[in-house]
């Protein structure tokens, strides 16, 4: 049996740092780590390959060479999935297709053959089964939410390594916050499952023995979901590193609590976790009552920030506008937030109804749905109609983009972030970090306009914080995929 694993490609969206790649000779920013967890599942007779479109071109020789085409994707992969499964129809080709795309929306893909929905350690089982005795169904769902601990170790021979900025890993799925414009606890439950500590050491010392050298992003939809579990992560991931001398950072999601646990953010610091996103949303109260963000009021959240930075982390973070509870005074306190925050990596986005969150159902009940969302909240597209003048929404929206990601108020939120960042763990060094570098100050120093603030930032970090001074590289190079994302690409 052949199979072909097959990762659509993303547009270039906020997320996918597309511009900012060249810098450091990289193609896509992470793999497909559910299509190697999924190979490991497969029979070892089985004959299989990986196709990852982010980083290579799907030719349609290794559509005919496959059985079976499995393709797992995000809903911001939607277009190009369309296109493969319309490739695959015409070349005679079966597909299998499963993910967070089509555990909600399976119903756009009449095309497809086979869907193994929900989550793949219970489904993957069954479609094998029943293809082994050629009894296929066209559906296997099932709403049992696996213990995680008899996950296997992805397959991380199947992919170039070379071609990746870090690599994924995943210790727990599930929060226990329910956002409401969040389809996590739909998806993967509100009580948080976790693997072995010993579990994840195994994961991490397949990947290394593979040949990475590099950062790690553990893709958990909230890290510290179960503290008691992940401290004890954290002590194992601080041994791992003593013993086996790996100099790999860590970086993950959490919940803004983080900044409120002392002995968290220890163990943290400990095991190499130096960079956080958080889900900050709003400067409105009102608002983070009326989406549930419960864990974020009644505090100061630009506070528990400098706190957070204090204590060794970067933090990138999300903030969401077009909320019931938002009025016209929104954009100007959001920019102010986003300024005050520090916050450099700022994914700024218009409400997004996204199907299987209750906030999709709650619209959908009021009658004010307009279309399926394109999974990119940062692209001007509203798909509700909004309590606030839609028409004033979206220039708000545009206003606040413009600004935060002028040369300006970007320089500014550097040199914010630096002023009280406190390095306690090491960056992790790679081989194309000096010509990075060099790159910046030819790009962002020398041909870019915006070279006044990226000197003036260059030297004060240089002389005055140079623990951070790595930091404000990385953060160059940034800029010129949030220029080309928000200020090109959307002609704000």
């Amino acid at each position: 049996m052949k199979i072909l694993l097959l990762y659509p490609q993303y547009p270039d969206t906020f997320w996918s740092f597309k511009n900012s790649l060249n810098f450091i000779k990289k193609k896509a920013l992470m793999p497909p780590l559910g299509l190697v967890t999924i190979a490991a599942m497969l029979p070892q007779e089985y004959e299989i390959k990986l196709i990852d479109m982010n980083i290579e071109t799907l030719k349609d020789e290794h559509l005919l060479w496959a059985d079976y085409v499995f393709i797992s994707a995000m809903i911001t992969q939607k277009d190009s999935v369309h296109k493969v499964v319309e490739r695959c129809k015409t070349l005679g080709v079966k597909t299998v297709a499963g993910g967070p795309l089509f555990s909600n929306l399976h119903t756009e893909f009449p095309d497809v053959d086979y869907f193994t929905l929900d989550e793949g350690e219970e489904t993957m089982p069954l479609f094998l089964e029943d293809l082994k005795n050629n009894t296929l169904k066209r559906y296997y769902r099932s709403s049992v939410k696996p213990d995680i601990k008899n996950s296997p170790v992805p397959r991380w021979d199947l992919i170039d390594l070379k071609a990746y900025v870090r690599m994924p890993i995943q210790y727990s799925r599930g929060c226990p916050y329910d956002c409401e414009f969040c389809d996590v606890v739909k998806l993967n439950g509100k009580v948080p499952r976790t693997k072995a500590p010993e579990q994840i050491v195994r994961e991490l010392n397949a990947m290394f023995g593979a040949g990475w050298k590099g950062p790690i992003f553990f893709v958990d939809d909230n890290f510290i979901g179960n503290k008691k579990e992940t401290k004890e992560l954290l002590k194992a991931l601080a041994e791992w590193k003593r013993t086996t001398k790996h100099k790999t950072s860590f970086k993950t999601e959490a919940s803004l609590n983080v900044a409120d646990d002392e002995d968290l953010m220890q163990h943290l610091r400990e095991a190499g976790f130096n960079s956080l996103f958080i889900g900050l949303e709003t400067p409105s109260e009102e608002s983070l009552a009326e989406c549930g963000k419960f864990q974020n009021k009644n505090r100061n959240i630009v506070d528990s920030v400098l706190t957070l930075y204090r204590n060794g982390f970067e933090v990138s973070a999300g903030f969401i506008v077009g909320f019931d509870s938002d009025d016209t005074t929104i954009f100007k306190r959001q920019i102010e937030f986003i300024q005050k925050s520090g916050v450099v990596i700022a994914m700024v986005g218009i409400l997004q109804a996204i199907p299987g969150t209750r906030l999709h159902e709650r619209l959908k009940n009021e009658n004010r749905l307009l279309t399926e969302c394109t999974g990119s909240n940062t692209d001007f597209s509203l798909n509700f109609v909004p309590k606030i003048d839609p028409d004033v929404l979206v220039e708000g929206y545009k206003q606040i983009v413009k600004t935060v990601y002028s040369k300006k108020e970007y320089y500014e939120r550097v040199l914010t972030f630096i002023r009280n960042y406190n390095h306690k763990v090491e960056d992790c060094f790679t081989a194309g970090a000096l010509s990075a570098f060099f790159k910046s100050i030819l790009y962002m120093g020398i041909l870019d306009k915006s070279r006044r603030y990226y000197w003036r930032t260059f030297f004060i970090s240089l002389f005055r914080y140079p623990h951070a001074f790595t930091k404000f590289v990385t953060m160059s190079i940034y800029y010129a995929h949030f220029r080309k994302i928000f200020l090109e690409y959307a002609k704000v």
